[in-house]
């Protein structure tokens, strides 16, 4: 099934439903969401539910974890996150997101009031830049993610001229 995020939110609460194979085409729009809500002042929780996806690619995982990052940093408390479907778990384990999320095995019951992600264009640099960026969060999280993200990390660096390594990196 085609990777889909739907997101609603009320009152500083914002929640994230992860539907199909969530791959990086859906980066662009994902980085712009976060970063629009890491900018509001009266932010009070977020919740991201994975219970329908199907896949998820690293790209989204380190968007992922850049959000419980500063989440953390700027208003001092974990997000949720909600899987219910083993492999997707066995996933976040292994690339450390339950370190960083607050993980609960059931699902939300709220849907219908959920809204599709909007698209957002997005050029090939900008894309390589969310992947890179989303890769090096990946990677200061835990030795095993730096070692199996290294070669990607570098091939991009390369191709984007040796871009400054971002604030998540040294983690």
């Amino acid at each position: 099934m085609r990777g889909r995020i739907l997101v609603s939110d009320h009152d500083g609460v914002h929640v994230m439903l992860f539907r199909g194979d969530v791959r990086l085409t859906l980066c662009a729009a994902m980085d712009e969401y976060l970063e629009r809500i890491l900018a509001e002042p009266c932010m009070r929780s977020v919740v991201v539910d994975l219970s329908e996806a199907e896949s998820i690619d690293s790209t989204s995982l380190g968007l992922l974890a850049k959000l419980s990052i500063e989440t953390g940093r700027r208003f001092g408390y974990r997000p949720t996150l909600i899987s219910t479907q083993p492999d997707i778990t066995r996933i976040l384990e292994t690339m450390g997101l339950d370190e960083v999320f607050n993980v609960v095995h059931e699902p939300l019951s709220r849907e219908e009031q959920l809204g599709d992600l909007p698209p957002c264009a997005a050029s090939e640099d900008q894309v390589r830049a969310r992947v890179l960026e989303a890769h090096r969060v990946l990677m200061s999280l835990n030795e095993h993610n730096r070692e199996a993200f290294r070669d990607l990390v570098a091939t991009l660096e390369e191709e984007t001229q040796g871009a400054p390594l971002s604030r998540f990196a040294s983690r």
